[in-house]
């Protein structure tokens, strides 16, 4: 990763992703989170549709359990996409996200100005949610660095860093974006909004109902 400086304006942020997708879903008898369905799409293909609108100069996604089945639907997706995903594969996934998070972060080799981490089993999280967040991003004030979603008190996901953020992060080994978050309350701009999105995820096959998603598309 190479040195970066910030844009002129806000709406000219060159926009990285980090999408974390190496975990298990052993709540759900170990189905791949990221390939359930919502609309006949899996929620891989749909975050990555939402994503293109921002122009991203990098997108990473750490895979890890359930590496070839999701690998090998990021290959059919990036087919009709501007701006393809690379895949990293985290070979110890069994580490946990930290270890996820760490990899992701080390693997960037594009200038960006701000880094969306987000997870792969947010099915409501799209277009509308990463602008709220940049929007958000515009309004900081000096010495915040990193955008949190606040609903009702729960931290939610995904949440936005600043280059100079994810270099702080890198240059403390072993260190990954939520550890230093609570390292360094000041540089954390909580962003208090009622988007329950930013909160909803799936855990449990109750989750899977509620979001009306389907294991197969049909």
């Amino acid at each position: 990763m190479t040195s970066s400086s910030p844009s002129a304006q806000d709406s000219q942020l060159r926009i990285a992703v980090l999408l974390l997708a190496a975990g298990e879903g052993s709540r759900l008898g170990t189905h791949p989170k990221a390939l359930l369905h919502k609309d006949g799409k899996t929620l891989l293909e749909r975050f990555s549709s939402a994503i293109q609108g921002f122009s991203p100069v990098e997108c990473i996604v750490i895979t890890g359990f359930h590496a070839q089945l999701i690998e090998s639907e990021i290959a059919n997706i990036n087919t009709s996409l501007t701006h393809p995903i690379k895949i990293i594969r985290n070979v110890s996934p069994e580490k946990g996200q930290p270890s996820s998070v760490r990899l992701g972060l080390e693997s960037f080799k594009s200038d960006f100005d701000v880094l969306l981490v987000a997870l792969s089993d947010q099915p409501e999280v799209g277009a509308k949610e990463i602008q709220e967040l940049l929007n958000e991003y515009a309004k900081r004030d000096s010495g915040q660095e990193i955008i949190l979603p606040m609903v009702d008190g729960r931290r939610g996901n995904p949440v936005l860093f600043s280059y100079k953020a994810v270099l702080d992060v890198l240059a403390k080994p072993g260190i990954v974006c939520r550890g230093y978050m609570d390292a360094h309350p000041s540089k954390v701009r909580a962003m208090h909004t009622s988007n329950q999105a930013f909160v909803m995820d799936v855990d449990t096959p109750e989750d899977i109902q509620r979001h009306k998603l389907n294991l197969f598309s049909f």
